[in-house]
């Protein structure tokens, strides 16, 4: 076919074509097969800015090059619907996007066997210093002595979050006739023994690993989880690996640990700050890098492609979205009823997600009043959504938190009751761990907004959001005064603060809001006041 010809054929698909998709950075030709050979998409690959007319588009395809902004969206008014070809989501404005009708997706799992081969390669070549051998080789060398390698068969690989890398490396780990411990609050007896790993503490994998590699997602509660405290409760002679996000390892403290030989090796793919800048960090000896790749494999991008291409054209043809970042399709009118009731329950999640630090089995959510009018298996999804995602290393949404609850052996249910304790509406959570349970109650009042009106059956009332710590306390005289002095010394300024009993004399709890994060030390003093049961930082 001449470029004449070629030219009138393109013209033609774009008249005739039901669907116009802009893909605006690059991706695998063969994992965009679906929409280039579909006769009812009209596909462009172009960056935005080389689109004289975006408002014809009824999707967009990006990777983490493409901002996509209020603006762009503002440019794109018949737009349904964002993909993101891999896992993050950094680089869309999800608030923009939902207020706009618009659906955000993603590829969830792309992109998960090339990551944990990636990290095993990474434990293999620092445990046989092959990336050494290999520089000493070509410079001309021949030092065998110099890289005297350790074996991986019996030893204890640490895994720190187990998700579906994390179950991915186990598997490979226990090829190699490795013992695994695994922490991970929602690793469940019954899911370790079908997989062969042991549970632990945090402690307890750091105290006994030889190799100890992280797959949690970057949080305030994991950022820098290997510091200096933690990292002084490993073995001496022990081995860190991060592939998963950087900031994870403490870097200054990894460094010092380097220096003093208690680290005998680090491997990392991802860094605090990219590109990698710490030259002091890459001049050990015994510490090799790589450049944020272990998703860069030929295949991993054609999945993540693949992925979000069928993705896109199952929703243009009215099926529901399997992997939305932000809130389902719903109508515009749906949406406004629901959406405070959605971020109550998001909140929810997210609070029993924090106070509740054991393996978890199930979860049930309670309705009562007027939200029973409505469709609240949007607001349960929402609620296991926000529970999930602190603990899980991919992204949670509320169309996969269902499965991946059931990968990590947690179910789930609701039910509508007659009972609201004299609110108009009432959502009551609970959760049950293997050896505990934990239940809040919330509400949603149109003048004030979200509140949490019960912990565990003990009157509150509080607003979900913003720095808090939660107390557990004997009700005696003087408890609260010496926890308000012990703040006032640590300069932390109480902006509210809740307090609950069921009887004189009895246990009580408190919930006080603070102007910033409550610091681990403090934390500790705290915990250490006389009549103190227990106490945790929330952040909401």
């Amino acid at each position: 076919m001449n470029k004449q010809a070629v030219i009138e054929k393109e013209k033609t698909t774009e008249r005739t074509a039901k669907y116009h998709i802009l893909v605006s950075d690059a991706m695998s030709q063969e994992g965009l097969l679906p929409l280039l050979e579909n006769a009812n998409v009209h596909c462009v690959e172009a960056y935005v800015d080389e689109v004289e007319d975006l408002t014809q588009f009824d999707a967009l395809l990006v990777r983490s090059a493409t901002k996509v902004t209020e603006e762009l969206l503002q440019k794109m008014p018949n737009l349904k619907i964002v993909a993101r070809a891999g896992v993050g989501v950094d680089n869309i404005d999800l608030d923009a996007a939902t207020k706009h009708g618009v659906v955000v997706v993603n590829a969830p799992d792309g992109n998960t066997i090339s990551t944990a081969e990636h990290t095993f390669a990474m434990i293999s070549s620092l445990l046989r210093k092959i990336p050494q051998a290999n520089a000493s080789i070509k410079a001309g060398e021949w030092n065998r002595k110099a890289f005297q390698g350790s074996e991986l068969r019996g030893k204890t690989l640490g895994i720190v979050g187990f998700g579906r890398i994390g179950t991915q490396i186990a598997k490979r780990a226990r090829a190699f006739e490795m013992s695994l411990l695994v922490f991970d609050p929602f690793l469940t007896k019954a899911r370790a023994e079908k997989i062969g790993v042991t549970p632990a503490s945090l402690d307890d994998v750091l105290a006994q690993s030889d190799i100890i590699t992280v797959h949690t997602p970057l949080t305030k509660e994991t950022k820098g989880i290997l510091g200096m405290e933690n990292i002084a409760k490993t073995k001496p002679g022990v081995f860190l690996i991060n592939c998963a996000r950087g900031g994870i390892i403490d870097e200054s403290a990894l460094k010092h640990y380097l220096a003093n030989g208690h680290i005998a090796g680090a491997a990392l793919d991802v860094f605090e700050e990219e590109p990698a800048q710490d030259k002091e960090l890459l001049e050990f000896d015994n510490v090799i890098a790589t450049p944020h790749i272990a998703a860069s494999t030929k295949e991993a991008q054609l999945n993540v492609a693949s992925q979000v291409s069928e993705e896109v054209i199952r929703f243009l043809e009215g099926q529901p979205a399997t992997n939305s970042i932000n809130l389902p399709t719903l109508s515009k009118e749906i949406y406004e009823k629901i959406q405070p009731y959605y971020d109550l329950t998001k909140r929810m999640g997210n609070l029993l997600s924090q106070v509740m630090k054991t393996p978890v089995q199930e979860i049930e959510v309670y309705y009562g009043g007027n939200i029973t009018d409505l469709e609240t298996s949007i607001t349960t999804r929402s609620l296991i959504a926000g529970f999930l995602q602190p603990r899980v290393d991919a992204a949670v949404n509320d169309v996969n938190a269902a499965l991946i609850a059931k990968e990590r052996g947690i179910t789930y249910g609701e039910k509508h009751v007659e009972n609201t304790f004299g609110y108009s509406n009432l959502i009551h959570a609970v959760v049950h761990g293997e050896d505990r349970h934990f239940d809040i109650k919330g509400t949603y009042i149109k003048e004030y907004g979200a509140r949490i009106v019960s912990i565990n059956g003990f009157n509150v009332d509080f607003v979900p959001q913003g720095h808090l710590l939660y107390i557990q306390h004997n009700d005696k005289p003087g408890v609260i005064g010496r926890i308000g002095q012990l703040l006032a010394e640590h300069d932390v300024n109480i902006a509210t603060m809740q307090v609950g009993r069921k009887q004189e004399g009895g246990e009580a709890i408190m919930m006080i809001t603070v102007d910033k994060t409550v610091e681990e030390d403090v934390l500790k003093a705290v915990r250490k006041i006389e009549d103190i049961q227990f106490a945790d930082k929330i952040e909401g």
